[in-house]
């Protein structure tokens, strides 16, 4: 054990200290099959042989989070003193599942959740767990939101989330069942943090058709931005409302350890319940996330269920299994106590301080080039850019273009960053966390991107042929509606389409009738359908003005329609009132999701049209 435990050690620190590594190294999946497929050998190989094999075949392709110039999602980097403590638990098999089986990593775990909730200012009757990251946090946090207030599910509770929140509240919100139409998409303001009259707007309309909103989950430290919400406006509504407040700070959380931090997340300690990701700003070794409930008991209360064949592994002291999904769990807070005890706790404060600080660097280095454009402002340690490029002002193109830099990047071997899209506009993304970047780091990033080669404008776009891209949507969707395909063809939004597109949407239409002053949708409802005016006129309405006119021909509805993720779409951002007889062609937003997938040009269209319509909110 001591003989390949020092040796592996070894390789380890050497793979640690290679220098001029890249930050990425993909990989071929026809090669790695090759080289690893093979089946489990029969008789024992020797242990430097299998080292040499892992260091080849599977340490080599794949990123370096820890990379100076890794800049991209959210990266991680760990510090050694928290792998050993991985290691230890691993080698002893800690269950923390119940006091029975680990009462001193229980108590540990304790002592790290004490830590937390002192950091984000959550009383003492608060209670927590360590989980895997932060989709497993909000997995729990919302199921025992809703445990707490409508018990095992309700047909009637509604969730509402920003549009720069983080996939995984959607996936949670799915497994807890809610539909498609319990979640609300409610969008955001030029800093993209939660427009709180937008929810304001949405929980009324709600209220109103009998619904009962339940759960409002915010951002403190958005993934696309490091955006934070207004937490003390949307503690103030919560609190008014009845609703409960949970708070993914998955990424931003632990930067209330930071001065400038902890004045950014003001509010956070009056969530119900928090997210915090230690395997990301609290350069933890992954997998590591926890989630605090504000009011203990309810935790508890959420998960508990004692079998027969568990009598005995129950005890009157904590019981990790009560408080969450797992049953055996590993000892996470040993990382964590080790890490932190090992480098005192002023050594995360600055290396948090540092990424604040190089962030706000970039911000300048952004604002004050002539070839890049800001897309948004640093918050926390994100910085979202892109290059210019003269002459080119098409959105698809200036995407198409920062992609391929994007790319080129990586090749370089010198770091890597990643994209998203900000209100439909694309953005590249920097995000500095890691300890071991600086700021010659960070400029020669700024600088490759500002002075790169453009790359070569593209000229031609691939459009699968409809006859192939809709052969397995036909009879799909049920029977004929009332629309002939000459009068979906004179529609100019499918005008294009050749025969078997046509018939997709004959197949998937049906027809709606409005009268004078008849609402066809009313702002911040919760439905999803996309519409064409075949013949009559209407009006986009705010609550307080005329947006625009339609007309025959004209559509309306596409950014609820479109998939936001996991199913869920936005609400309705405005009233569309009939000013004359109204006959529609409407498609429901299964059907529209399952042709846009297939039919590229049109999903481009609809997609600039809800961009210019988020635009103008």
């Amino acid at each position: 054990m001591r003989e390949i435990g020092y040796r592996t050690v070894d390789r380890l620190v050497d793979l640690l200290t290679e220098p001029g590594i890249p930050a990425m190294r993909r990989g071929s999946s026809e090669e790695l099959q090759r080289r690893l497929m093979a089946p489990a050998s029969d008789r024992p190989r020797p242990w430097d042989e299998l080292l040499d094999q892992l260091e080849r075949d599977v340490l080599g392709p794949m990123s370096r989070l820890a990379h100076p110039g890794y800049f991209a999602f959210i990266p991680a980097s760990s510090t050694f003193a928290g792998a050993l403590g991985d290691l230890i638990a691993a080698s002893l098999d800690i269950d923390v599942g119940s006091w029975m089986s680990a009462a001193g990593p229980s108590q540990l775990e304790l002592a790290v959740l004490e830590w937390f909730k002192s950091w984000i200012g959550y009383p003492r009757e608060a209670e927590g767990i360590l989980v895997s990251g932060g989709s497993a946090a909000n997995i729990t946090a919302l199921a025992c939101a809703r445990e707490s207030l409508v018990g095992a599910g309700s047909d009637r509770a509604v969730a509402y989330v920003a549009d720069q929140t983080h996939s995984s509240v959607a996936r949670a919100a799915r497994l807890i069942g809610f539909r498609p139409d319990q979640l609300r998409v409610l969008p955001t303001d030029d800093a993209h943090r939660l427009r709180v009259d937008a929810l304001t707007g949405a929980v009324e309309a709600d209220r109103e058709a009998g619904l009962q909103p339940l759960i409002v989950a915010a951002n403190a430290g958005a993934t696309n931005t490091g955006a934070v919400d207004p937490l003390h406006a949307l503690a103030d509504f919560c609190r008014e409302h009845g609703m409960w407040l949970h708070v993914d700070a998955a990424y931003g959380g632990f930067a209330s350890l930071s001065e400038r931090g902890r004045a950014d997340l003001a509010g956070i300690a009056r969530a119900d319940s928090v997210t915090l990701d230690p395997h990301k700003w609290l350069y933890q070794p992954i997998e590591c996330g926890s989630v605090l409930v504000r009011e203990g008991w309810r935790l508890r209360e959420a998960f508990t269920i004692t079998p027969d064949y568990l009598a005995d592994y129950k005890s009157e002291e904590v019981n990790f299994a009560d408080l969450g999904l797992q049953l055996t769990r590993g000892a996470r807070a040993l990382k964590i106590w080790l890490s932190i005890n090992h480098f005192g706790l002023d050594a995360f404060r600055q290396a948090i301080d540092r990424a604040i600080d190089l962030a706000h660097a970039a911000e300048q280095r952004v604002r004050e080039s002539d070839a890049l454009e800001l897309m948004s402002p640093c918050s926390l340690g994100i910085v979202c850019f892109r290059r210019r490029f003269e002459g080119v002002d098409d959105e698809d193109t200036i995407a198409q273009l920062n992609s391929e830099l994007v790319r080129g990047f990586e090749a370089t071997g010198r770091g890597l960053l990643s994209s998203t899209k900000l209100h439909g506009r694309y953005a590249i993304r920097l995000c500095v966390m890691n300890h071991t970047s600086g700021p010659a780091d960070v400029e020669a990033a700024l600088s490759w991107f500002a002075s790169a080669p453009a790359p070569r404008r593209p000229t031609t776009v691939y459009v699968e042929s409809y006859e192939d891209a809709t052969a397995d949507m036909k009879g799909a969707w049920g029977e004929t509606g009332v629309f002939d395909a000459e009068t979906v063809r004179r529609l100019p939004l499918f005008s294009g389409l050749d025969a078997a597109a046509l018939e997709v949407v004959v197949k998937s239409a049906r027809e709606q009738l409005a009268e004078p002053g008849e609402a066809v949708v009313t702002r911040w409802q919760g439905t999803r359908r996309f519409y064409a005016i075949v013949s009559g006129d209407a009006e986009v309405r705010s609550d307080r003005a005329v947006l625009r006119e339609l007309g025959p021909g004209e559509h309306f509805g596409e950014l609820a329609a479109l998939d936001w993720g996991a199913g869920f779409g936005y609400a309705r951002t405005a009233h569309v009132v009939a000013t004359s007889p109204l006959r529609l062609l409407v498609l429901p937003a299964s059907a529209l999701d399952e042709l846009l997938r297939h039919v590229p040009d049109l999903d481009r269209r609809l997609r600039a049209a809800a961009r210019e319509h988020l635009a103008r909110m």
